[in-house]
């Protein structure tokens, strides 16, 4: 009994390099191999994804191009009063989110009750900037920021109690980072550094003319900036999935490099997939649980309203949630069986109320926001004193880029 008990914990003791794809027994109620049509699915899917990357790559060489040539001919557009501060905003982004990762991953409690006291402050900050700025958009702008940090404020009153669980569930989860992590988080940020000056750099070119299709390209552009930000985190998602998989079930820890290059090799589809549908179900199903607060009981046909839309956005969560990512790294499941799984295994086990109160979610929200709002206070403050005109735009662009640039790596 000793010498079995000597030989697993020398065995969990190893580290050893694997890249070969995770084969588990299959489960009476779990389909490991993806239908035919599941794989066209995810091959469409990953094809789709591709094509758009090298057609918006190609638009923002374009419409740089073409901007900075407009721009030597008129006064109308200004780079040196445009790019800088958004640029700045975007190494700004990429430094306060390494900051905020070591802050988490050390002091998880602290970083709990600073995010949600700390960031409703930061987004009024951000509604005061744009209403100083005056224009219409802005004032806009920041009447919704305003609210939003009221309404933030409020749930954090609101859950409070919660806060020492929740402490205790990120502390486990940070307690034993994979191999490499630091590396991870360092390179993942300086990628995204570069797509997002990429990016701007073509919203930039756009802005010079200002005419109706290039507001479309500068649609275009989100759109494609959006999505590939979704697919970056969410394939961090699934690199560490597997990852942790092998660790809790086997005892042991797989090159994280080399399963991320599997995941690219093998799960890209997948995770196009979950990328597109994640946030437009979450937006719904977020919404509905707001509703069903406001009906209340009072209202009949309000609360039939608010049922009615409930039961919709909790049908499509079955087929589209965020856990799902964890079984497509782990069996290798197409992105809408491995949620529908997952939801199931979920319900089975009575699991949705937990779910549904857990903080750690609302958390890297909200951590997202506080980076935003940094950023957007950083170029929206810099362009209100050098170039008015620029400063409501380049601050939303800011916030978008600080919020994707801190949520991505909180899968690690």
């Amino acid at each position: 009994m000793e010498r079995s008990t000597g030989s697993n914990m020398q065995i969990q003791g190893q580290r050893t390099q694997s890249t070969a794809i995770v084969k588990v027994q299959q489960e009476p109620s779990i389909k490991i191999e993806p239908t035919v049509g599941g794989q066209l699915l995810r091959k469409l899917f990953q094809i789709i994804f591709f094509v758009q990357l090298f057609l918006v790559s190609i638009l923002v060489i374009v419409l740089t191009i073409r901007g900075l040539i407009y721009a030597g001919s008129t006064d109308r557009f200004h780079p040196k009063k445009w790019y800088p501060p958004l640029l700045v905003s975007t190494a700004s982004a990429g430094i306060v989110s390494f900051i905020w990762q070591s802050i988490t991953f050390h002091c998880p409690s602290k970083a709990i009750k600073t995010v949600f006291w700390f960031t409703p402050l930061l987004t009024c900050a951000v509604g005061v900037l744009h209403i100083l700025i005056g224009s219409p958009l802005s004032l806009a702008a920041g009447t919704i920021a305003i609210l939003s940090g009221v309404i933030q404020s409020l749930y954090a009153c609101w859950v409070n109690s919660r806060f020492d669980y929740a402490s205790k569930i990120l502390t486990v989860s940070t307690s034993a980072p994979p191999y490499n992590t630091t590396t991870f988080v360092i390179v993942s940020i300086i990628t995204c550094l570069v797509y997002s000056s990429f990016s701007v750099t073509g919203i930039g070119g756009a802005t010079a003319t200002g005419t109706s299709l290039d507001i479309a390209f500068i649609v275009v552009i989100l759109l494609s900036f959006l999505w590939s930000m979704q697919v970056i985190k969410n394939m961090l998602y699934v690199t560490i999935s597997r990852i942790r998989y092998m660790n809790f079930a086997c005892g042991v820890d797989i090159n994280t490099r080399a399963t991320f290059h599997d995941t690219v090799k093998h799960f890209v589809g997948s995770v196009c997939i979950g990328s597109a549908i994640v946030p437009v179900i979450g937006t719904i199903r977020g919404s509905a649980r707001a509703i069903n607060l406001v009906a209340g009981d009072n209202d009949e046909f309000l609360f039939s309203c608010a049922d009615c839309y409930s039961g919709f956005a909790s049908t499509l969560i079955t087929y589209g949630n965020r856990w799902g990512f964890v079984h497509v790294g782990v069996y290798n499941k197409g992105f809408i069986q491995a949620s529908a799984d997952t939801w199931e295994m979920f319900k089975r086990v009575e699991l949705i109320s937990l779910i549904d109160s857990d903080l750690t979610g609302v958390f890297c929200f909200l951590s997202g926001v506080a980076v935003g709002s940094i950023c957007g206070i950083v170029g929206g403050t810099w362009e209100l004193i050098i170039h008015k005109g620029y400063a409501t735009e380049v601050s939303i662009y800011a916030f978008l880029i600080g919020y994707f640039m801190v949520k991505k790596d909180y899968n690690l």
